[in-house]
């Protein structure tokens, strides 16, 4: 049975070593064996030299974090999402979302950086990932920036790539306040009412539904089941009546709950199929419909093809 590939640190430095011809060893950073969770910088230019002579990236959801500054002409593709980047981008990977990206010119540069939340655990800087907007289901991941905000981030890789080959002691205390820049650096590249949203009950009905929403995904196999389908069960859950949970949303996104609810099983309907080999009738029971005709209508009538068509 094949599953979504959630590739680890360790399989990542496996595709590392096969990629750019080096010792793991070699790969990684001094000293980090002592540290609580892991941090690790790369170029990206020998990274796509290496990649290109062998294999594309491959399109999964990955057990760590990723911030990426791609200079060059690419492609980034989030679920069912395709973005085309025509020079400079700030790019940022969490487990939750699967992704794919690859170049398409020659001129490539940039670097990125990978590292786990542990590496930023509260009782050491302060954060969890999960709790910033920029790694927040609904975020926007990938922000297309001028030559001279590249050249801000690529400063701040460059002091990365200098303080990881450094002896300095307390070095992962600092390269913890470079990621942490990084993150601020996309956070301000969002819209403001996404970084400063009201503190007052409309606001943490949505703050809570969203929680309630991702809590649910991935579906990592097909006996997981899909528990909160209908916009009721998400109000039963939040102990508020339905109609309250549908104005607030439509009033703070512009969609309904049963449109909100419909899109995100799509998107994860549309993972399904392209990345495993479940059959549809193990899709749909994992989404929570209990006749696969009921499945295959709904997907059509919001995509406007079959699931075996959009598999194929």
């Amino acid at each position: 049975m094949k599953n979504i590939g959630n590739t680890s640190l360790d399989e990542f430095y496996k595709q590392a070593v096969d990629f750019l011809g080096k010792d793991v060893q070699t790969l990684l950073p001094p000293g980090i064996h002592k540290e609580i969770g892991h941090f690790n910088v790369f170029d990206i230019f020998e990274t796509i030299r290496q990649v290109k002579q062998k294999q594309v990236m491959p399109y999964n959801r990955r057990s760590y974090y990723k911030i990426s500054l791609i200079r060059g002409k690419n492609r980034a593709e989030y679920a069912d999402k395709v973005i085309d980047i025509e020079h400079n981008a700030l790019l940022f990977a969490s487990p939750k979302v699967p992704y794919h990206w690859f170049p398409l010119d020659e001129n490539q540069s940039g670097s990125f950086c990978v590292f786990t939340d542990a590496f930023l655990i509260k009782n050491k800087s302060g954060v969890m990932l999960d709790e910033l907007p920029i790694f927040k289901s609904g975020g926007y991941p990938v922000f297309e920036i001028t030559d001279k905000q590249a050249e801000e981030v690529g400063f701040l890789f460059r002091k990365m790539q200098e303080e990881i080959a450094s002896n300095y002691e307390f070095k992962y205390d600092l390269l913890r306040n470079y990621v942490l820049e990084l993150i601020h650096y996309g956070q301000k590249l969002q819209p403001p009412r996404t970084l400063h949203p009201n503190q007052n009950a409309a606001s943490r009905i949505l703050s809570l539904f969203v929680e309630l929403q991702e809590r649910q995904f991935p579906m990592e196999s097909p006996n997981q089941r899909l528990q909160l389908r209908t916009a009721k069960e998400y109000a039963d859950r939040l102990a508020i009546h339905v109609n309250h949970l549908n104005k607030v949303l439509k009033e703070n996104t512009g969609k309904t709950t049963t449109e909100i609810i419909s899109g995100r099983i799509i998107q994860e309907a549309k993972i399904l199929l392209k990345q495993t080999d479940w059959n549809i009738s193990e899709i749909s029971y994992s989404l929570g419909f209990e006749e696969v005709a009921h499945f295959s209508n709904f997907f059509k009538k919001q995509t406007a093809v079959t699931p075996l068509s959009f598999r194929s």
